[in-house]
């Protein structure tokens, strides 16, 4: 079930899949009206003659129509011309993820600088379980390459990076991402019962993608839709989708997905804010709303400093005053020093960290 979104006096197709050259679809939608695009567009992969396994059975290789260019020029236009119609309909904050193999991202890399799309990271996809080489005459194709683009350098693109942060169990998320090709369960099968896709993404990549560089309502759109691994992840989280696929088989398949798939409910699709992100609240503040008093002492973590707080919101240490950062880096002898957490304040006989307090105006701020 789809519906339309209001821009200016324009709408967008929300959560629908529509039939289509994708070049011709984006070039009739509103300009400026979406927040992300994900393009896994054909690799022009050049196969020659079929594959086979060392006991003779043939791999089932991408070799469908819409991956053949008659050369390199013919799909370099191609590329050229879908890349433009993505950035028109992208807002000034938008950005975009390509994904391929070598055989056509560092080709997909030039364009999208030639247009004036702003390269933020190149992500390596290393798949924890790839398709051996049969032949034996390469190395193991073990990975995929995702460019990560704002629509130009000046964008203020979305990135999560404390929620990356927490998917990576605490740890900053790197640019190599380690992550298994789409099997089993989650390779979705034609009434046939063979392969529905050649090139299914798992829903694993595009959760990261979306966690990582979108919000909840934000717009994804994806000009190749296949069967609908972008939408069925936009959907569990909460953002919308746009899904442009020619192809009817992979539009039947993807509709059915898309349809069993439920939503997680409004609490679970909150993630780890931003630091940088959340409300600004000045330590005067605290003093202000009678959260804490002139003459109040703090308490360094370590036991060893005490200040006082005054009524502008400074305090003073032992032969040092100034604002919490400052007082607390000088006592310490450190060049700087995260004063919120360094501090803290006797409540019922115990320390706590005055962080505890700006996170409470910050509480009310949201409300």
């Amino acid at each position: 079930m789809s519906r339309a979104k209001q821009v200016g006096v324009e709408t967008l197709p929300l959560n629908s899949i529509i039939a289509g050259d994708c070049i011709d679809v984006m070039n009739s939608l509103p300009e400026n009206s979406v927040d992300l695009v994900f393009a896994d567009p054909p690799y022009n992969l050049q196969l020659r003659g079929d594959l086979h396994r060392p006991d003779n059975s043939k791999v089932d290789a991408v070799d469908d129509h819409w991956d053949q260019f008659s050369s390199f020029g013919a799909y370099d236009k191609f590329t050229r011309d879908w890349l433009a119609a993505a950035r028109r309909i992208l807002k000034p904050n938008g950005a975009i993820w390509v994904i391929g193999s070598y055989h056509n991202v560092f080709r997909m890399g030039a364009e999208l600088q030639n247009q004036g799309y702003w390269i933020l990271n190149d992500v390596v996809w290393r798949k924890s379980n790839p398709m051996p080489n049969f032949r034996g005459k390469r190395l193991t194709n073990a990975h995929e390459t995702l460019i990560w683009a704002s629509k130009e350098e000046a964008s203020k693109y979305t990135f999560n990076y404390e929620a990356l942060k927490a998917l990576n169990e605490g740890v900053q998320m790197r640019s190599d991402w380690v992550l298994p090709i789409c099997t089993g369960h989650e390779r979705l099968k034609d009434d046939a019962g063979d392969k529905a896709h050649p090139t299914q993404k798992p829903e694993s990549l595009l959760h990261r993608v979306l966690v990582g560089t979108t919000n909840p309502g934000d717009v994804v759109l994806d000009p190749f839709f296949g069967t609908g691994t972008t939408g069925a992840v936009a959907k569990m989280l909460g953002r919308e989708f746009i899904g442009i696929e020619r192809e009817e088989s992979y539009r039947k398949v993807a509709q059915r997905r898309i349809d069993a798939i439920r939503k997680f409910d409004r609490e679970a699709l909150q993630v780890t804010a931003s630091k940088r992100a959340e409300p600004r609240v000045a330590f005067g503040v605290l003093v202000e709303r009678g959260l804490l008093r002139p003459g109040e002492e703090l308490v360094s973590m370590n036991g060893r400093h005490t200040a006082k707080v005054r009524a502008d919101g400074s305090i003073v240490g032992r032969d040092m005053k100034g604002s919490i950062h400052q007082v607390g880096a000088h006592l310490e002898g450190a060049p700087s020093c995260n004063g919120w957490t360094y501090w803290h304040f006797k409540r019922d006989g115990q320390n706590v960290p005055i962080d505890l307090l700006r996170q409470q105006i910050r509480a009310e701020m949201s409300e």
